[in-house]
């Protein structure tokens, strides 16, 4: 008798804690109407780089990729993250200010890797409000010392 009633007391006190539970709460964010809103977009020159054709001799290539801050806010490049750890990103860590430009500069170091076509991928992640995610494209072709 008195395990049931135990029981029944604990079923009672974990109803009445989920039922509480799943009341949603009420959060006050002041969200800001489309008119007041200032959003940073980013605009890239280019999408792509072709290394073209170059010697396993001399296997580190570089190019850099221009945007601009198209927005009315501030952009912030939060990552720029490689395909591979033979790709790697550097940008500037500051805020772009709108109407302000930046880039992103991108080294392949193809030391030791099998020679041959690649195509490697460096995906951006920023604030901006359309395009919080790009990815951008570095490729070539290394040739084998000697050819």
């Amino acid at each position: 008798m008195k395990k049931n009633l135990f029981l029944a007391a604990m079923l009672l006190m974990c109803s009445a804690t989920s039922i509480f539970a799943a009341e949603p709460q009420k959060s006050f964010v002041n969200v800001a109407t489309s008119e007041d809103e200032k959003v940073a977009e980013i605009q890239f020159e280019t999408m792509s780089q072709d290394f073209g054709t170059f010697s396993e001799s001399n296997p580190v290539v570089k190019c850099v990729f221009k945007f601009k801050n198209v927005g009315d806010a501030p952009l912030i490049i939060h990552q720029a993250i490689a395909s591979c750890g033979c790709t790697v990103p550097t940008y500037t860590k500051e805020p772009v200010q709108p109407g302000d430009s930046g880039q992103i500069e991108v080294t392949y170091n193809g030391k030791g890797k099998f020679p041959g076509k690649f195509k490697k991928s460096i995906t951006v992640r920023t604030n901006a409000k359309t395009t919080a995610v790009v990815r951008l494209t570095v490729e070539g072709n290394m040739e084998k010392a000697g050819n």
